[in-house]
């Protein structure tokens, strides 16, 4: 069994505002193991960033309030941790991917540059021909050709799919443990999409390194993820294996981000579904389950009472109603049973 690497306990962040206090993330619970992909998955809103951004310490403090909870990391708490602590876990042992390369790289810098700059920082021993030789090493792991004379260029003269590449290399310079990818392939077409998918996988394979994949794409986690967390309203809402959230999803908002993936077969005349509303404000958080509004199947206790994490089997939980005893036995819908049906037979799912 591998050793678990990150454990969040019970996180809250909220927000000040001049509207109010948003309350961003509301008790979220997860762990990953070393080696594990874990994707975290929902609209723009869910609070997926948030979450990522609060396990690197990336959250400005005002206006951003660790509330609540545990980050640990290695058994360590990283939130009473100082900046000048966290400098030394940022990169070395903890690496980011963000969504756009174009703002995360600096246009002033050759790319070369910008990667030695890593490894000058976090490995003492390192020297400036060293640190060359393992940027140009990382250029041509990342699937860039001519990494020599790429090492030269600037971020401007790279396609989108290759600045993300330039990214990760960056990313890997100094050997994280964990990289953390905040949709880092959202701005992409989905043929360097696809590459991209791969390369993580690859860098997976050959490191173990663990990773946490953020995207609001549950297709674009399909291949790549062991384990799926999906979040709504700040709050993760199911939480299991990659089978058992694709073959087995339990949440009705599961069920919308499954039915809502496009479908290439789809006769011309049938509309792509959507989850119909909006997430809630959350300066006043609704009572009762967030997603009752929007759900076609929601019940009076949806509106009144928040519902508990139930547990579907020993690695498989949603926080629904439609899981108690007493509920109603509610099917997956037949458009959206349809669509996984469709989706799984064309591509799959990573079986772990």
């Amino acid at each position: 069994m591998s050793e678990t690497l990150l454990e969040v306990k019970d996180l809250k962040i909220n927000f000040k505002t001049y509207a109010g206090i948003v309350q961003a993330v509301r008790g979220v619970n997860f762990d990953l193991k070393q080696g594990e992909t874990l994707a975290i998955v929902g609209e723009s809103g869910s609070g997926k960033s948030v979450t990522s951004n609060a396990l690197m310490k990336l959250i400005p403090q005002p206006p951003g309030i660790y509330d609540q909870g545990q980050i640990l990391f290695e058994g360590r708490d990283l939130i009473p941790l100082t900046e000048k602590e966290m400098t030394k876990i940022r990169g070395n042992e903890i690496a980011m991917i963000f969504q756009d390369p174009m703002t995360a790289l600096n246009p002033t810098m050759k790319v070369g540059k910008q990667i030695m700059e890593v490894i000058l920082k976090h490995n003492k021993k390192a020297t400036r021909d060293s640190a060359k030789k393992r940027a140009i090493e990382l250029l041509d792991e990342v699937g860039i050709p001519y990494p020599e004379k790429r090492f030269k260029q600037y971020p401007h003269e790279f396609s989108g799919g290759m600045r993300q590449r330039v990214v990760i290399a960056i990313a890997l310079a100094a050997e994280p443990k964990l990289l953390i990818a905040d949709e880092p392939t959202t701005a992409l077409d989905v043929t360097i999409q696809a590459q991209i998918i791969e390369l993580m996988k690859k860098i997976q394979k050959n490191s173990n390194t663990s990773i946490i994949f953020i995207t609001h794409d549950l297709g674009v986690v399909a291949n790549i993820a062991d384990r799926v967390a999906v979040m709504y309203a700040g709050q993760i809402v199911e939480y299991g294996g990659v089978n058992e959230i694709f073959y087995n999803p339990r949440h009705p908002y599961t069920w919308g981000l499954l039915g809502s993936m496009p479908d290439l077969e789809n006769s011309e005349d049938e509309l792509l579904r959507t989850i119909p509303g909006s997430p809630p404000d959350l300066t006043n958080p609704p009572k009762g389950d967030a997603f009752a509004p929007r759900n076609e199947f929601a019940m009076q206790i949806d509106y009144e009472e928040e519902p508990p994490m139930f547990q579907v089997s020993e690695t498989h939980f949603a926080k629904t109603w439609l899981l108690h005893p007493d509920a109603p036995q509610i099917p997956i819908p037949e458009a959206v049973q349809k669509r996984i049906d469709g989706y799984l037979a064309k591509d799959g799912v990573k079986h772990v």
